[in-house]
């Protein structure tokens, strides 16, 4: 089969897929909601989610597994995050790539929620319990005429709430393209397609939270700026929240006035944009800020907006590390803060002076 095929063969499975999940949900509809946390400073910083970058980074390819190539061969990342709370979470990814096979990756999410207080129907106190879910990303991709490539994520999913347990499985199938002159780069993600296998009580199932994303990145060529834009939840067009008004009508039977049609579809289409940018002035240093409208719409107090939807970060190697650190604001009521650390494996075993 040709190139050209097999692409088409890839994208008609997805296209085929999507319709046996896509229900239009979004955000507190399906289970397993840790599934759409952002797992990166990169990711947090540029808005939440980036399925499209021209350049290779760990966190991406758990987004979308068509991300990893052979530029991440041999590399280990760790990631923690201080949630909300006592919400915390991290991962960790190793990445290998092997001839005439593909590019292969493991990664280990952790999510804990934290001690809670027990109580019976009386409400007294009877102890604590805690809480916490786990998931095993098992990637696999292949890149056809060093452009296009195609990946898969496989998830084994584990959580644990009280006393209630559930298992399920979950899949990522994703598709990205990078320009000859790594300047341009475009991806598209089907996200969480799965089932539960064992719900958390009798019969009670419930859908994974599917999501089609896609996205891109520019890199200027004679300036150090790379703007990166995600289309989310590209399954539905009813994502916008109309936010309730705050006025009140005089008389009984006069209507609220609605949105006019080009309103609602500006509105719905800045619900499914992301924007982020990237200051590049030396190779080995960043500075991150994105913008998440669908976050700020529906997480603002109308009296005091601040910086809810906004984020930034930072980003520097130091020797053979590359650290990084944001912060994106949810609410007033606080923000999360994402560290990573990655590195290459080999370059602890070059020798600058190889013996003879």
């Amino acid at each position: 089969m040709t190139l050209g095929g097999k692409i088409c063969s890839i994208c008609l499975f997805i296209l085929t897929a999507i319709p046996m999940v896509a229900f239009g949900q979004v955000g507190g509809t399906g289970v397993y909601g840790f599934l759409n946390l952002p797992i990166t400073p990169r990711s947090a910083a540029l808005g939440s989610k980036v399925v499209a970058l021209d350049e290779s980074d760990p966190g991406v390819a758990f987004t979308n597994p068509a991300h990893l190539t052979s530029a991440l061969h041999n590399n280990l990342s760790l990631s923690y995050v201080s949630y909300f709370a006592d919400i915390k979470y991290g991962f960790v990814s190793y990445f290998r790539n092997f001839k005439n096979i593909g590019n292969v990756g493991l990664s280990i999410q952790h999510v804990g929620y934290g001690d809670f207080i027990a109580a019976d129907a009386a409400g007294q106190i009877t102890g604590k319990f805690t809480g916490s879910d786990m998931l095993i990303n098992l990637t696999y991709s292949r890149t056809f005429d060093s452009l296009i490539t195609v990946g898969v994520n496989i998830k084994p999913i584990y959580s644990h709430l009280e006393s209630y347990r559930s298992f399920g499985i979950g899949a990522d199938i994703g598709v990205s393209y990078t320009n000859r002159e790594q300047l341009f780069a475009a991806g598209m993600v089907a996200r969480n397609i799965g089932t539960m296998l064992k719900p958390y009580t009798h019969a009670t199932w419930e859908r994974l939270p599917f999501e089609l994303v896609a996205g891109f990145s520019q890199k200027l060529r004679h300036a150090p700026f790379r703007f990166v834009g995600t289309f989310q939840h590209m399954q539905t067009t009813h994502l916008h929240y109309q936010r309730a008004s705050n006025t009140t009508t005089i008389f009984a039977d006069e209507e609220e006035s609605q949105p006019s049609i080009l309103d609602r579809i500006g509105n719905e289409f800045i619900s499914h944009l992301i924007l982020g940018v990237e200051f590049v002035p030396i190779k080995s240093f960043y500075l991150r800020g994105g913008y998440n409208f669908q976050r700020r719409n529906e997480l603002k107090v109308e009296q005091r907006v601040s910086t809810v939807g906004f984020s930034w970060g930072i980003g520097i190697k130091l020797s053979k590390f590359h650290v990084n650190y944001s912060r994106a604001t949810y609410h007033l009521a606080g923000a999360s803060n994402h560290f990573s650390v990655s590195t290459n494996i080999n370059e602890f075993f070059s020798r600058s002076n190889p013996l003879p």
